[in-house]
């Protein structure tokens, strides 16, 4: 049986987005590389993501969609590889995919087509993957750096770390790509849960259990961000998309505003509706504007009876600014069990944008996940694995 060797020009722990996308445009310029990972099988996020269908990318992704304490560290690498040019890739695949919400590009069949299109890319570059591999020490060397595994010692002149965050740690997410940082003396910034639901204090979670699995359309705003997208109820608080998104921002004790009727001046027209109508009620008013069953499990919360006759102007005002401006206070959020994603991680300002090299550790790398670059919902923080894990694989 051949031994395979143990030392190999670069490698690269995770064998996750980010990594199997440096590991093969290494392995392109003909860089022995091997992949390393603790699970038994590559891409488990990614086979999760988008409800199975994967969100690989998003057409209309800035720097913008993302979140760092050091917001300009991502422009350099998402300017050199582009929302296009991983389509260009997944084209070349012939794998389908369709846009279900503006920018947002899903696999018409299933997340495994962008999984394949990786490990191919990974097999035809030449690159080796071995799975059930932990690390479980990493030592400088005179040429580089030395691994110790279960599988015996493997030595590297590059080490690209690919782990991920936190997030989902049934995936088998660890804090391990951070403890290499600190190890070679990088700052590691504060990690929470983004992308995450809201869970809610108990009388109000209560009170909105009848809806659990309603959605509706919304505006939520919290630390001067706001973001309009749908609205879930769940049996342990609030998600869909603007809550995960707003989630990112959110800090324990802060309010989140929620408008329900972002389309609507409600005062304007309960004022005419009032005029028109007088014997019509507020909950005939939300009828027409709000899932059925939400509109009456709201109505009811507020308490509100009575025709609008008789409601005075300072009552409309009131009722309006419930409606456009609901102000709730989450309890938490569900954490990393469900989070998308990490906020937080290895500090950029210690990292080359151009080559996500450590500054002052020749030939350590961190992509993806794992460093201080998050971003929104929506295919952006895969877009981010792919140019993170080229501009590594193109020096490492």
């Amino acid at each position: 049986m051949a031994v395979s060797s143990s030392h190999y020009d670069v490698i690269i722990i995770g064998a996750g987005a980010a990594g199997l996308m440096c590991a093969a445009t290494a392995g392109y310029r003909g860089r022995k590389v091997l992949v390393l990972d603790h699970a038994n099988k590559p891409g488990k996020k990614i086979l999760m993501s988008g409800g199975g269908r994967c969100n690989f990318t998003n057409l209309n992704g800035t720097p913008a969609n993302f979140l760092s304490d050091n917001p300009h560290y991502c422009i350099s690498a998402l300017k050199r590889y582009t929302p296009q040019d991983f389509l260009d890739l997944v084209d070349r695949h012939g794998v389908e995919y369709e846009e279900k919400a503006p920018g947002q590009l899903f696999c018409k069949d299933s997340a495994k087509d962008i999984l394949n299109v990786l490990l191919t890319e990974c097999e035809w570059a030449g690159a080796e993957i071995r799975m059930n591999t932990a690390v479980s020490g990493i030592q400088r060397s005179a040429s580089g750096f030395t691994l110790a595994t279960r599988v015996g010692s493997l030595s590297c002149e590059s080490l690209v770390i690919a782990c991920g965050g936190l997030s989902i740690p049934t995936m088998g997410a660890t804090g391990f790509g951070y403890e290499v940082a600190k190890q070679f003396g990088l700052t590691v910034l504060p990690t929470r849960a983004g992308l995450v639901p809201f869970t809610l204090h108990p009388e109000l979670k209560q009170q909105l259990a009848p809806l659990s699995g309603v959605s509706c359309p919304v505006d939520a705003h919290c630390d001067q961000q706001h973001f309009r997208e749908p609205m879930l109820v769940t049996h342990r608080g609030l998600s869909g998309p603007a809550m995960l998104q707003i989630s990112s921002y959110w800090q324990p004790g802060d309010p989140v505003h929620i408008n329900l009727l972002p389309a609507q001046n409600v005062e304007d027209d309960l004022l005419t509706l009032r005029s028109d109508k007088p014997q019509s009620t507020v909950a005939h008013y939300l009828n027409q504007h709000l899932p059925k069953r939400f509109a009456q499990a709201f109505n009811d919360l507020q308490g509100w009876s009575g025709p609008l006759q008789q409601c005075r102007n300072a009552d409309i005002e009131y009722l309006a600014r419930t409606l456009n401006n609901w102000t709730i206070r989450p309890a938490g959020t569900e954490g990393y069990r469900t989070a998308e994603v990490t906020l937080g991680g290895v500090d950029t300002r210690q990292l080359s944008s151009k080559t996500m090299a450590a500054l002052d550790q020749p030939n350590l790398y961190f992509i993806g996940e794992v460093v201080d670059v998050t971003g929104h919902l929506g295919g952006h923080n895969f877009q981010w694995a792919w140019a993170s894990g080229v501009a590594a694989g193109n020096v490492a």
